[in-house]
């Protein structure tokens, strides 16, 4: 896959994500990223690890990426919360709480895919809804995302966030971020 004049590609080792994720907040926030075995999870510091763990699934480049993205977006009383204090309906949604799922996803999908952006790693926007009642619009929902993009890359993108693309970019010799890497698909036209 080609972005503006650069080859995406997916050979990226989660452990390259841990390291990077882990210097630029480790200290800071006392917070690392932490491969898991099951589900992907927030877990404050509590009794028995004392610092905070943003958990991915499995190993995965994407999930890694997708659950930073929410960390990002949290803010000090929410990161002091398992899961950020929010509530998940799993897979099988309608299509009312699907449209919640995806008014709060917006933000964070957007932040994502600057992350993947600057880490020169293949962005997908998720509606996490295989086996619900509804089938999630996906090209609208892309289009809220792309927008928000926009505004972040116009207005500013916030100062965690940009202190991350900046520790990517630096590790995978990516170019600064601008629109032109965040393509219109042709699908959307």
């Amino acid at each position: 896959m080609t972005t503006a004049n650069m080859t995406i590609t997916t050979e990226q080792h989660y452990q390259e994500l841990i390291d990077i994720f882990d210097s630029c907040f480790k200290d800071e926030f006392n917070t690392r990223l932490i491969k898991g075995d099951d589900e992907p999870i927030y877990l404050p510091a509590d009794e028995e690890i004392p610092y905070h763990r943003v958990v991915f699934a499995h190993g995965y480049y994407a999930s890694g990426m997708h659950e930073i993205s929410h960390w990002l977006i949290a803010g000090k009383a929410r990161r002091e919360l398992v899961d950020f204090g929010y509530w998940y309906c799993p897979d099988g949604r309608d299509a009312e709480t699907q449209s919640k799922f995806e008014d709060v996803e917006v933000k964070p999908q957007a932040q994502e895919w600057l992350l993947c952006v600057a880490a020169n790693f293949p962005f997908n926007v998720s509606c996490d809804n295989l086996s619900g009642d509804v089938d999630p619009d996906r090209i609208a929902f892309q289009r809220r995302v792309h927008a928000q993009v926009m505004i972040y890359l116009q207005e500013g993108i916030p100062a965690r966030t940009a202190k991350l693309i900046e520790a990517l970019r630096e590790y995978y010799k990516t170019p600064p971020l601008a629109a032109e890497q965040f393509p219109w698909p042709e699908d959307l036209n």
